[in-house]
């Protein structure tokens, strides 16, 4: 009987985390909880409202840890199946270890909480899912981007080291120059045209760089993770029309199931009647 209880309880738990009313509270508590972050970076602020900001702070991580031990009591081992819950579980767990002196970077950590609306979000959570169903295609792009970075920084060095050890004086800092030329940032009066005062053939080499890396490879990126979403959503959207269609199908043949059934009453109604 107590077992039932129990069971009837962690049924009633999961309801409960389930509506939207939980849910959306949850949210509305990770975002006041950003905010409480952000104010604790203001010198000012903590001057004025210290105390005050530390106790919202404690409140607010009181709630995820209760909301944490909700779930692991109605969803018990199978709260470990889903990854999201992982992820609130490590965010929150992160927040609960003392930041002592040596461990005072686990209070910059905090701020880690607000990726939960992530998980909290259902549109957001098919974005990152949509993402990550691109980093194979991703890590091709990447490995032909290293590819041209290497062969680029190789003949950089080569061709401009002497003239310019600053910028490609080694393999380390040719790839760092490459990498802000990719970027477009200060490329053509920082370092191309300098470079071309004294090499005027420096153009053959930078251009071609740009247009390859820059305007090719960074879209190939682009599209990758844009197709990923578009399958995601299209596999969202394919299920939930299967699922409409086997409840549509349901409806149907409990319809048919009435139909006959009151055919048969008809028909037995009809007999005494002749």
């Amino acid at each position: 009987m107590q077992q039932l209880q129990i069971m009837s309880l962690r049924d009633q738990t999961a309801r409960l985390l389930e509506t939207p009313f939980v849910r959306y509270g949850i949210i509305g508590v990770i975002l006041f909880n950003a905010v409480i972050l952000g104010l604790e970076t203001s010198d000012r602020v903590m001057a004025v409202a210290g105390p005050l900001i530390y106790a919202l702070d404690t409140i607010c991580l009181a709630i995820f840890v209760a909301e944490i031990a909700a779930k692991l009591f109605a969803y018990r081992l199978s709260f470990f199946r889903s990854g999201w819950n992982i992820f609130d579980f490590v965010i929150v767990g992160i927040a609960l270890i003392p930041a002592a002196q040596s461990l005072s970077v686990l209070r910059a950590l905090r701020i880690l909480r607000v990726l939960r609306v992530i998980s909290a979000t259902p549109s957001l959570r098919r974005v990152v899912e949509g993402f990550l169903t691109a980093l194979p295609g991703m890590g091709s792009v990447f490995m032909l981007m290293s590819l041209i970075f290497y062969i680029g920084s190789v003949m950089a060095t080569k061709l401009f080291g002497d003239a310019f050890p600053q910028w490609f004086g080694d393999l380390g800092s040719s790839a760092y120059s490459l990498f802000q030329i990719m970027t477009l940032e200060s490329w053509s009066m920082g370092i191309v045209r300098p470079g071309m005062q004294q090499l005027p053939y420096a153009w053959a080499l930078f251009v071609p760089f740009i247009i390859t890396t820059a305007f090719t490879v960074l879209n190939l990126f682009i599209g990758v993770i844009v197709d990923a979403m578009q399958s995601e959503h299209e596999a969202e959207a394919r299920a939930d029309r299967d699922a409409m269609m086997s409840e549509t199908e349901l409806v149907l043949e409990e319809v048919r199931a009435l139909r006959k059934e009151l055919k048969e009453m008809g028909l037995r109604t009809a007999k005494p009647a002749e």
